[in-house]
């Protein structure tokens, strides 16, 4: 598309609390979560040992990272436990006619 949003999928593939994993561009791994009606999308890496979180517990807007606990908050990127110190990457979420799109930059 033209104004940099790439359609991911359907808003009718995500249940609430649920999550859409997807690929950005060629090679960027993302989740797109959905929290009550919002939806946001994430890079699947971890920034504490670069581990996908695809399996991470999700709970409001907090995703885990199964391998150590480090959580993240899914609206800033922002850590909020330990081990993680550095942000994950967020990306722009709109909803068009049911569907979902990202955008992003590579």
């Amino acid at each position: 598309m033209s104004d940099g949003y790439e359609q991911v999928g359907a808003v009718d593939q995500l249940s609430e609390s649920g999550r859409l994993s997807v690929i950005l561009g060629d090679e960027i791994p993302a989740l797109v979560l959905k929290a009550g009606d919002n939806f946001y999308c994430v890079e699947d890496v971890c920034t504490h040992d670069g581990q996908p979180m695809t399996d991470g517990e999700f709970d409001g807007c907090e995703l885990t990272c199964p391998r150590h606990g480090a959580k993240f908050d899914v609206r800033t990127g922002s850590p909020t436990m330990m081990p993680a110190t550095e942000p994950v990457r967020t990306f722009p979420v709109e909803i068009r006619d049911g569907s979902i799109y990202v955008k992003y930059d590579e």
